[in-house]
């Protein structure tokens, strides 16, 4: 699967091990960094490169990872087409693909430990949108309040 991971100073070095481990696992990713720690950046920076990504087709999904996780679910989730769960759980991971077909998964690198991190991330790769007539349903009116909003902007 192709995955693009980005994450600012508060998410690393989690981002490092995501990586190494979606790797060892046999995934293509494309590494958006950051790979100093040291350095404060900005979230939004990493959640627009990750969900343009996403957006355009060049990956399947994204995983970003900031401090708590949230200020790159909300940038992430001002995409169109972007669908970012924050995850602290691997039940919310799979689930939020399997029923709400997210395409991001995000990540509070200070909130939740590292192997519980990855146990995460490999739920959120491993699972799929059944595509069942309700999950379909939902996703329209998903799609139906994004372009109101989009309309209403326009």
């Amino acid at each position: 699967m192709r995955i693009a991971v980005g994450a600012d100073h508060g998410g690393h070095p989690l981002n490092e091990r995501v990586i190494e481990e979606l790797r060892a696992a046999g995934h293509e990713i494309t590494d958006f960094g950051t790979h100093d720690g040291s350095q404060p950046d900005d979230y939004p920076d990493y959640a627009l490169k990750v969900g343009q990504d996403v957006q355009s087709g060049a990956v399947e999904i994204g995983i970003l990872i900031c401090g708590s996780g949230v200020g790159a679910a909300v940038a992430a989730n001002k995409l169109k087409g972007v669908r970012a769960a924050l995850c602290g759980d691997t039940y919310s991971a799979h689930q939020s693909r399997e029923h709400d077909d997210c395409n991001v998964l995000c990540l509070g690198a200070r909130v939740i430990g590292v192997e519980l991190a990855m146990e995460i991330a490999r739920a959120f790769v491993a699972a799929r949108f059944t595509g069942e007539e309700r999950h379909r349903r939902r996703l329209m009116k998903v799609a139906e309040i994004e372009a109101a909003r989009d309309s209403e902007l326009g």
